[in-house]
């Protein structure tokens, strides 16, 4: 009686065991951004964000910091992450290293995108409508390497305009910050004369204070390009069902709480397809940047 009621407990430890076993081992939706702005305020942000999409698709949603651009490229390419909210070269460079890898949303804003030139009052540089030629003599500071918005459109509309790479260009050098942030603030701080930056992260600063116009001070808007998006892994039908992708795409598109999307920041996403960006692709091999 004894030895049963003891086997009994441990069938029923057994039992309560496995199902535990069970939820934890449900997959797990894990998602990226390129890190263009602070890194601990972008998980922050994105907390809302991930657990709406949890609430909605029904399943676990966790975001996966990354240290830097490529590192949020590579996780993806690894099949580490299975979505990712990537600038146009990232989501490019992404979908080339995985077939099948879909672009499935992007910022209402973003097939109108832009970068503004940006520069120090001290350097005398005025704004105007002509590309600023005489700040070639000024040391520069890019965002990140793989930015589109903070150096691979502004590259590609220095070569249009001067006929010259940035090595040719500017005299006095060049550098990349890593973020549009540290652009603005290197700049704002006479560190470095100009600088290129995303024009969402340089007008959301100003809105906010924590950059003077009048002393970093925009010279110079690009013309418009794709940028940013959200990208697909093909795996999600094979970890979570068919038609899983498709859900998905709704679920972001469906969100109408601006609060949900502040990390991106955003107001409103939309339907992307790959071949929105194919003049981001275009400009990427021509510039060496993606295969």
């Amino acid at each position: 009686m004894k030895t049963n009621m003891v086997a009994g407990i441990w069938l029923c430890l057994v039992f309560l065991a496995s199902c535990g076993s069970s939820q934890d081992a449900r997959p797990v939706l894990r998602f990226t951004a390129i890190p263009d702005q602070n890194t601990t305020e972008l998980m922050q942000r994105f907390a809302p964000l991930t657990a709406h999409l949890s609430e909605v698709l029904g399943v676990p949603v966790e975001y996966v910091p990354s240290r830097d651009y490529q590192a949020s490229v590579e996780m993806f390419r690894a099949g580490d992450i299975q979505l990712a909210w990537f600038g146009g070269l990232t989501g490019v460079q992404a979908r080339s290293a995985v077939p099948g890898a879909m672009a499935i949303a992007q910022g209402e804003v973003d097939p109108q995108y832009y970068s503004y030139f940006i520069a120090n009052i001290e350097t005398g540089l005025e704004p105007g409508s002509e590309f600023p030629a005489s700040m070639g003599e000024y040391a520069f500071t890019f965002g990140s390497e793989s930015s589109t918005s903070g150096r691979l459109m502004p590259e590609y509309y220095i070569k249009e305009n001067t006929g010259q790479s940035p090595d040719e260009f500017f005299t006095s050098g060049f550098s990349f910050s890593g973020s549009h942030d540290k652009t603005i603030e290197l700049v704002e701080a006479g560190r470095f004369p100009c600088g290129v930056v995303n024009y969402k992260v340089y007008d959301k600063r100003v809105a906010s204070g924590k950059t003077d116009p009048e002393v970093c001070r925009v010279i110079w808007k690009t013309p418009t390009y794709a940028d940013y998006n959200f990208t697909a892994h093909p795996d999600l039908e094979n970890i979570f069902g068919e038609g899983f992708t498709d859900k998905l795409q709704r679920a972001l598109t469906g969100i109408n709480d601006e609060d949900l999307l502040s990390a991106l920041p955003r107001r409103k996403l939309i339907n992307a397809r790959n071949e929105d960006f194919s003049g981001i692709a275009t400009v990427a091999r021509e510039l060496g940047m993606v295969r």
